[in-house]
């Protein structure tokens, strides 16, 4: 079971620690950098991506007004007792840093949302390789933004329009065909199409999880499905908790699933299908959490 929980700030550009005990907030490290996004824990270091800085748009050209599509994001590390802080790929080799993976081996995985693509590299920041390119778009139905791995496959989201309800879960290999291209595949798979707005993204004992922004009823929820079979559609999925504040990171532990979210609260939901309680409330949005075993 996780000892302890981590969580990005997004306002402050921090990484605390939550004790899983006791509720007691730390700071790992208050230099996190522009908009932290997505964070694993791989033998005892954080790494975690940044969005970069984003100039200021008109709303229908960027979420919130914001413009991210500069190449200024980053993908990052440091050490649980923040020493040793590393940029893993040089600033502006991501444009959007969103959700990170780990296969548990020190290969990263993470979703480029501007860049509407996912890439790996591994944690010595050698072996920078994208695996999936699309092509940017004003519909914005190409974006990148939760990935998983498991068993030799690669998952991601992209979730549309924000609560356009055109959002899209994909799986395709961990491996590029030979002789094909990251922006042209012939192993992606569509699972899901249709969502509110899925965010994040985790695999644990045959189920995907995930975060849904989008407009309720359905969105700002964590939702569950069985991991389709390969050539299988997903199932309709099981909505696990709802009334978030823009649902965004989650950590599945043996059973109870951490969701954060943009009002600043770490939720615990029940697995049991128990009432989900208020785990934290970090007074300022909340994006990636990872849970810490040990």
């Amino acid at each position: 079971m996780f000892t302890a929980v981590i969580a990005l700030g997004i306002t402050s550009g921090s990484i605390r620690r939550v004790s899983v005990p006791d509720g007691r907030i730390t700071t790992v490290f208050d230099r996190a950098g522009a908009f932290p996004d997505g964070v694993v824990l791989l033998d005892g270091v954080v790494c975690w991506t940044t969005m970069g800085v984003p100039t200021r748009a008109a709303a229908t050209t960027g979420e919130s007004g914001l413009d991210y599509s500069r190449p200024n994001g980053g993908l990052h590390a440091v050490g649980l007792d923040g020493a040793d802080a590393r940029d893993v790929v040089p600033s502006g080799s991501i444009t959007t840093g969103k959700q990170l993976a780990s296969d548990g081996s020190g290969t990263l995985y993470w979703s480029d949302r501007e860049g509407c693509r996912v890439s790996r590299v591994h944690v010595d920041g050698s072996g920078l390789t994208d695996l999936v390119v699309n092509t940017r778009d004003s519909s914005w139905l190409r974006e990148c933004v939760g990935v998983a791995v498991d068993a030799g496959y690669l998952y991601w989201t992209q979730k549309g329009p924000a609560k356009g309800g055109r959002g899209r879960i994909f799986r395709a290999g961990l491996e590029i065909p030979a002789g094909e291209s990251a922006e042209r595949r012939s192993d992606v798979e569509l699972l899901w199409d249709g969502l509110p707005e899925p965010i994040d993204l985790e695999i644990r004992d045959g189920w995907l999880y995930w975060t849904d922004r989008g407009a309720e009823p359905d969105g700002n929820t964590l939702n569950r499905a069985p991991v389709p079979a390969p050539g299988e559609k997903g199932a309709a999925p099981q909505i696990l908790a709802g009334g978030f504040r823009e649902a965004i990171g989650l950590a599945v532990d043996d059973d109870v699933v951490y969701v954060s979210d943009l009002g600043g609260r770490i939720r615990a939901v029940p697995l049991d299908g128990g009432e989900p309680r208020m785990f934290a409330d970090l007074h300022e949005p909340v994006s990636g959490i990872a849970g810490i075993r040990g």
